[in-house]
């Protein structure tokens, strides 16, 4: 069972992309829909917003220990949120993954793109979706790049974290996804 934070965001797109490739899924709008999951997605978003909402309902403390317990994925927004330092500007995160993302650092809106990039992951290059994305500055020595781009990691994995500055769920490649729900197997 894979549960997708449902507080902004195209988390609809995780879904359809997870029940596709064989998942059971569940939205996660509070913290007790967490228990009994084993694995979420953080989707993509505004950042700043998910913490303002994940502080008002009072579900920040129990998803910054889900997501040291369980298998979690954040693209974009939830890339942001799952690092240990952010930058452009500063703020608070759940510091699961080490690594330092600064926001919006390939621009604003107007500067997405689609891109080819190369990976680790089998079958090639990988398509890639840009929206307002951010860049990992450091990572840790733990920290696994499994694809970049112009040289910058954009998708990275660290133990049961894997994260994306990019969005996965707006391409028809499904291996990124793929490679989450092996994670959650071999996790269990």
């Amino acid at each position: 069972m894979i549960g997708v934070l449902a507080l902004q965001g195209a988390f609809d797109a995780h879904v359809k992309r997870l029940n596709a490739l064989g998942a059971e899924t569940r939205l996660v709008r509070k913290p007790e829909d967490l228990e009994g999951l084993d694995g979420l997605v953080i989707p993509g978003g505004e950042s700043s917003t998910f913490l303002w909402h994940l502080e008002r309902a009072g579900f920040y403390d129990v998803l910054h220990h889900f997501v040291r317990t369980k298998p979690t994925f954040g693209t974009c927004a939830g890339a942001i949120l799952l690092a240990a330092k952010v930058t452009n500007p500063p703020q608070k995160s759940l510091g699961a993954l080490d690594a330092a993302i600064e926001r919006n650092a390939y621009g604003r809106q107007n500067d997405s793109a689609i891109l080819q990039a190369e990976t680790s992951l089998p079958g090639g290059p990988l398509e890639t979706v840009f929206i307002r994305a951010p860049r990992f500055s450091r990572l840790g020595p733990e920290v696994q790049t499994l694809a970049t781009r112009d040289g910058s990691p954009t998708l990275v994995q660290q133990g049961n974290i894997l994260a994306a500055t990019f969005h996965p769920e707006l391409s028809d490649d499904t291996r990124v996804h793929q490679h989450f729900l092996d994670m959650v197997r071999s996790a269990s």
